[in-house]
């Protein structure tokens, strides 16, 4: 013990301002891979690796030569096997790496829009009109939008409700919007597969939390069974929502009032 303290002494004293910043950028890496996994299956999955890390080394300090030649073998696949494990959560981390982050100036034409949506979700709501709303965000959603009928209109509580009417030709699938512009309506979404899913929830919902589960967008459903409004950010779906606490949702990730000025991405993880 008297021997370390005057190590790490030594070690403290000689350090670089390099290694310092190494290692801050290293926990910065760590914190935010970690923050990005909090709550999904993926999570599940690295406490799992944890474990096997746990007996591969406990099975050296006893000695436990089949179990240590078990997992010696495991790990010399390791890599491989943890992209295969993690592949989704990868291709979400590399494609936000290739956005530019901005700020949302929160002006008034930003809080019409927001206003008009949400005005348009309350009112199919009390009509039990099911609807997909997606709201683009730091992630282009250029392949979705291609999937649909183009429209590049501008965003209307009226144009909103006409869309999703059981007997309109647009209602089957989700609208998605791009600032101040419906880009198109009719959009394929990809479902998730998470297991943990309610099975009350029907497709829309699944669509929902599919699409932000590979996308950082926000997706608004509401139910035709029910008329329940609810929001899917982050792979998370955050339901029984009214016009108020609706606008308070989306005000607080896409208006600079609603978190002083933070940018949108790193909001993502925080809904």
């Amino acid at each position: 013990m008297k021997e370390i303290i005057p190590y790490l002494t030594r070690s403290f004293l000689s350090m670089r301002w390099q290694d310092v910043l190494d290692i801050l950028v290293v926990a910065f890496i760590i914190y935010h891979f970690l923050l990005m996994l909090k709550g999904t299956r993926a999570f599940r999955m690295l406490v799992g690796v944890g474990v096997i890390v746990f007996i591969t080394i406990l099975s050296q300090l006893l000695k436990l030569q089949a179990l240590n030649w078990l997992f010696s073998n495991f790990w010399q696949m390791g890599v491989l096997i943890l992209v295969i494990l993690f592949q989704p959560e990868l291709r979400r981390a590399l494609a936000q790496m290739g956005t530019t982050p901005f700020y949302l100036g929160g002006t008034l034409k930003e809080e019409l829009v927001l206003k008009e949506i949400v005005e348009a979700a309350h009112t199919l709501a009390t009509r039990k009109i099911g609807a997909l709303i997606v709201l683009e965000r730091e992630m282009g959603l250029k392949n979705y939008i291609d999937s649909g009928i183009i429209m590049r209109a501008e965003v209307s509580k009226e144009l909103l409700i006409s869309i999703f009417l059981p007997y309109s030709p647009l209602h089957d699938g989700a609208t998605i919007v791009r600032y101040d512009k419906i880009m198109a309506a009719a959009c394929l979404l990809p479902l998730s597969t998470d297991p943990r899913i309610s099975k009350v929830l029907g497709t829309r919902h699944r669509a929902a939390l599919g699409l932000s589960e590979e996308t950082d967008a926000v997706v608004i459903v509401v139910s035709e069974e029910s008329g329940i409004i609810s929001v899917a950010i982050g792979g998370k779906l955050t339901r029984q929502l009214d016009k108020e606490s609706l606008y308070r949702v989306l005000s607080n990730l896409f208006l600079r009032g609603g978190k002083k000025g933070r940018p949108v991405w790193a909001l993502m993880t925080q809904e």
